[in-house]
């Protein structure tokens, strides 16, 4: 295999490669090219797992600043953000929902529990 004249012979497009973040939307899907969120190519569907919806603590990477997780909820993107949004709410806190779990600001772990009982999960607090 030879190069043509002026190209690189290590720089050949290989058909690997392209967009894989974006800051308007964040991780882009390789094989559809469209957001993770919006991706074409293979929905996941939401994690049944056991069943059981898990609230911990955590402070690692954040600057020694609390955030409470919810992992486990089985629901969709949208019931989620809509879940999401309910809870932070009752807990008078910001949050956000990233990769099916979410994320609450501030130490709300026991409200966070008491409220998805009331709402009908079998929530359990996780961690120590």
């Amino acid at each position: 295999m030879s190069a043509r004249r002026g190209e690189n012979p290590v720089m050949r497009k290989t058909g690997y490669g392209g967009l894989v973040y974006s800051t308007d939307s964040g991780r882009m899907c390789p094989a559809c090219r469209r957001p993770v969120a919006d991706c074409l190519c293979g929905k996941p569907t939401a994690a049944v797992g056991d069943g059981r919806v898990r609230v911990s603590r955590e402070t690692k990477g954040r600057g020694g600043k609390a955030v409470t997780l919810v992992r486990g909820l089985p629901l969709d993107a949208e019931a989620l953000a809509a879940l999401g949004k309910r809870l932070r709410a009752a807990c008078g806190a910001g949050g956000t929902v990233k990769d099916g779990v979410l994320e609450v600001q501030g130490d709300h772990s026991e409200r966070a529990v008491d409220w998805l009982r009331n709402e009908g999960f079998d929530a359990r607090r996780a961690g120590g």
